[in-house]
């Protein structure tokens, strides 16, 4: 059962609060296999919002 890979999404506003919760997420010695990242950028009136994401794939 050990040997079962396993993923977590995380998705933040802002690209050092998506370091900080993948760090958090993988300091308790998970065999972290690959990390995946995405950013998406939309425009709302004159305001640019930014969504960055990653997918962490872990045993």
């Amino acid at each position: 059962m050990g040997d079962i890979m396993k993923i977590k999404i995380f998705d933040e506003g802002h690209e050092k609060d998506l370091e900080k919760s993948i760090n958090e997420f993988i300091k308790d010695d998970k065999h972290v296999i690959d990390i995946k990242f995405n950013v998406c950028v939309a425009i709302s009136g004159e305001e640019q919002i930014y969504c960055f994401s990653a997918m962490v794939m872990y045993k």
